[in-house]
Order: structure tokens, then C-alpha cells, then sequence
């Protein structure tokens, strides 16, 4: 039997709301797997009467559908955006600096939220406000797979903009993932300031001896 593919709701934040936390903030981030550029998160609070139609988790959704939603939501939620470094990335770890910039986006919302609903299997290290952790949560919540896109599409805007500088790399189109064109060029142009030196493609280079 052909299992119906799942569609994210607002029965999360219904839930959360049913419990006493009016704004309740769905947040995710996007990039721990490229070898290059920053993490990046996102939170929004969507208004309730105002839900942009067909949100989904953004691997989901075209570029040109992602678009269309951000700009919805830029109309109707509080949308914030973060970043850690490739530095933070290189100090702390991945895990780490994506929920350095989980929390960074929480605290950029213009209205403080009551509650955040964050997308995977752990509650970020000292979130100081009640969090429920919701696994493949941008294919479950809407408020989370709003978070997804407006994340993705500022992550991807900042590789556009680095693939200018730094071009032979196929960040414009690989948004420094781990491609085959992306290690060639990685091995024959070597590494940017934009590489993150803890990943093992980029480590292998660097420490060649």
C-alpha cells in the first residue's frame, strides 16, 4: 500500500497553544552538510489567519515556490534569520554552531515567542524558553517548514554572492555541498577562507604531510 506522503500542519502549534503558549515559533536550519559558507536557522511565528498556502519542507518546493512563500510570510509572520560562522563552525562543531544559530534567529524575532517547535531530535543547549524538539519537522509543522524555507533561500543567496569571489568552485549551484565538481575544484583551486577546516575533505587538503 502506497503510504500518502505527509504534508505539514498546524496541529503542533495547536497543541502548544491548547497549553497556554500563544506565539509559538517553528524553527530550522539548513546547511550542516556543505564543506563551505556558514549554517544558517531561521524561527518565524505565523499568524493563524494568514498561513501561506503549500508550505513544505524547502527541499520539497522550487526555487521559484520557495520565493513566492517567503514573500507571504514577510507579509504576515515574524520572520527571523541567523548565522554561525565557518570559524564557530571550526571551534565548536556542526551540531553546535547550527543551534548557536537556532538560538541567534529565536532572539531576532521581533516579538519574544512563548515556545519554539525545532525541527530534528535535540533542544538546543541553554534555549531558554519551552521547546519541543519535532523529528522531520519541516514535513510536519508548518511553522517549521516556514523556518526551512526562509533559511534555505538566505544560505543559498550567501553562497550566490561567495561564488562571485571565489568562483571555480560551483557554489552558486552547490551551495557548498560536497559535489564531485566541488572536491576537484576543492583539490586543484584549494581551500578558501570560506571552507570549514573541521570537515575531512577540507582537512585531507590542508594537512596533505
Amino acid at each position: 500500500m502506497n503510504k500518502e506522503k505527509q504534508t505539514p500542519d498546524f496541529s503542533f502549534e495547536q497543541q502548544a497553544n491548547a497549553q497556554g503558549f500563544l506565539r509559538v515559533a517553528g524553527v530550522d536550519e539548513v546547511g550542516r552538510g556543505p564543506l563551505a559558507g556558514p549554517v544558517t536557522a531561521a524561527a518565524v511565528v505565523l499568524d493563524p489567519a494568514h498561513i501561506p498556502k503549500g508550505l513544505n519542507d524547502s527541499k520539497q518546493l522550487t526555487a521559484r515556490r520557495r520565493g513566492m512563500l517567503l514573500e507571504q510570510l514577510l507579509a504576515h509572520a515574524d520572520v527571523s534569520v541567523a548565522h554561525a560562522t565557518v570559524q564557530e563552525i571550526d571551534t565548536h562543531n556542526i551540531l553546535r554552531a547550527s543551534h548557536i544559530a537556532m538560538q541567534r534567529a529565536l532572539q531576532g524575532l521581533q516579538t519574544p515567542p512563548d515556545m519554539a517547535l525545532i525541527d530534528g531530535n535535540m533542544i538546543p543547549q541553554g534555549l531558554n524558553m519551552p521547546a519541543q524538539a519535532v523529528v522531520k519537522g519541516d514535513t510536519r509543522s508548518v511553522s517549521i517548514a516556514a523556518a526551512s524555507i526562509a533559511a534555505k533561500i538566505a544560505r543559498d543567496e550567501i553562497m550566490q554572492h561567495l561564488a562571485t569571489q571565489f568562483p571555480g568552485y560551483g557554489w552558486e549551484t552547490n551551495a557548498g555541498y560536497p559535489t564531485p565538481s566541488h572536491k576537484a575544484a576543492l583539490a586543484e583551486l584549494g581551500v578558501t577562507p570560506h571552507h570549514r577546516h573541521s570537515f575531512k575533505p577540507v582537512h585531507n587538503i590542508l594537512y596533505q604531510e
